[in-house]
């Protein structure tokens, strides 16, 4: 069964950091692509960011491009967004996601969700 659990998620003041975690198990961490997503109020969820299986390849959006970073540990099968110069647009849950496939920014493309973890950046 196949678990992805976000931490991390919290307030914090325009410009300031944050960084989520995502703890798999289940899965070979690996051998999957992982994703960030993140959906605001009445809003549908958009892509953020993703890695592949090798980390030899990220995608950001490019709302978050220059501020975001993704990376991943393998060997402690954790997912994580460092998040600088956060601006209240960014607002919203965030989830991580997984695929058995190559890296897309297609949210119907990852198999597997976590729960998300909430983000809020006040101005």
């Amino acid at each position: 069964q196949v678990q992805l659990v976000e931490s991390g998620g919290g307030l914090v003041q325009a410009g300031g950091s944050l960084r989520l975690s995502c703890a798999g198990s289940g899965l070979t961490f690996s051998s999957v692509t992982m994703g960030w997503f993140r959906q605001a109020p009445g809003k549908e969820r958009q892509f953020v960011a993703a890695i592949a299986w090798s980390s030899s390849f990220t995608s950001y959006a490019d709302s978050v491009k220059g501020r975001f970073t993704i990376s991943r540990d393998s060997a402690k099968n954790t997912l994580y967004l460092q998040m600088n110069s956060l601006k209240p647009e960014d607002t919203a849950v965030y989830y991580c996601a997984a695929r058995p496939g190559p890296v897309t920014t297609t949210r119907d493309d990852y198999a597997y969700w976590g729960q998300g973890t909430q983000v809020t950046v006040s101005s």
